[in-house]
């Protein structure tokens, strides 16, 4: 048995505590959050975890395998390298840390001691997102060529980190996951308009070497709530709109075929419209195979699929979207 702590308690802690508590080969010890209040509420709904507001004290204990990191992002950093010190198998929430310099940090220290050290990006184990891997790992897509992503809704607005930092790690590693080449630039523009300095909505456009391009729009003042990505290939377009209750996921056989003309300059356009249809996805939450993931890996010494250089690569994307915002949507070269 894999025995566990979760620090933090707050809007995710609860959500990861009752799916690792059902993971095989997982025995959840603590429960930590500087919060008195909410910890009485743990332990009304837990009342075999032992509950603390010091997360040294379960750093200390030598029966905890590896620890689960639920805080706010300016935390992530100090709590992970003291648990990596202390021999601990780390699992974190999105994203990683507030900078790239720390995220390479956590990573070798990670690699030094030969720990588990996973982020939780939830979406890449949803059924939708694991059927669309399948499906453009197959080939059936074809060469990609755009993917454009809307996260939007009204709230919640952030203290710490802007639209981009709290909304965009998600499909930035839906992208990272799908995606074999890395990318060589961003360019990003926001604006606030609540007053606090962070931009509550912001456009982030990443560019590949092969002329992929991925585009990201995050705004928390839509008063409609979209969860929509397209997938757009030589081949085929995948539609992925995570709000719909079923069919979340849609191929399109159609698109725009271009030949040359003989013996001209010419181009001749024609539109291909084919069958769409909706494959079977896997309904099982992606948390419980997240949790599943986690444990196996610190078992079996194998890699996650959402590992601290995944982590890390989202980190880096967002950072240097950061950077063009303040330079008015400047390219920064990743």
């Amino acid at each position: 048995m894999i025995n566990l702590a979760v620090i933090g308690y707050g809007y995710w802690g609860p959500n990861l505590i009752r799916n690792l508590t059902e993971t095989a080969g997982a025995c959840v010890r603590y429960c930590c959050d500087t919060n008195a209040s909410r910890l009485a509420e743990a332990a009304v709904r837990y009342p075999f975890l032992k509950t603390t507001q010091s997360y040294q004290e379960v750093l200390n204990d030598p029966s905890i395998d590896a620890v689960v990191i639920s805080t706010p992002v300016r935390t992530h950093y100090e709590i992970a390298k003291k648990a990596l010190e202390g021999g601990k198998n780390v699992l974190v929430e999105k994203p990683l840390t507030t900078s790239v310099a720390d995220a390479e940090k956590l990573v070798a220290l990670a690699e030094k001691h030969n720990l588990t050290f996973m982020v939780d990006h939830t979406f890449i184990y949803t059924g939708a997102v694991r059927k669309i891997k399948e499906i453009v790992t197959s080939g059936d897509v074809g060469e990609l060529y755009f993917i454009d992503s809307v996260r939007i809704n009204l709230g919640l607005v952030q203290s710490d980190v802007n639209v981009l930092w709290d909304l965009a790690p998600h499909d930035i590693a839906i992208v990272e996951h799908l995606v074999r080449e890395t990318p060589v630039s961003v360019c990003a523009n926001g604006a606030c308009h609540v007053g606090n300095g962070l931009e509550n909505v912001a456009y982030l456009t990443v560019y590949y070497d092969s002329g992929l391009i991925a585009h990201f729009h995050n705004n928390w003042l839509s008063p409609v709530k979209i969860r929509s990505m397209l997938f757009g290939g030589s081949k085929k377009t995948i539609h992925y709109d995570d709000m719909q209750a079923s069919d979340k996921v849609k191929i399109y056989d159609r698109g725009v075929e271009v030949t040359p003309q003989e013996n001209s300059h010419d181009l001749r356009v024609s539109y291909r419209l084919g069958d769409m249809w909706a494959p079977k996805l896997d309904t099982t939450e992606a948390l419980q195979h997240m949790a599943t993931e986690f444990v196996q890996c610190i078992q079996d010494g194998k890699c996650p699929l959402s590992d601290g250089r995944s982590g890390l690569n989202v980190v880096r994307i967002l950072e240097a979207s950061e950077m063009s915002i303040k330079h008015r949507g400047k390219e920064i070269k990743l």
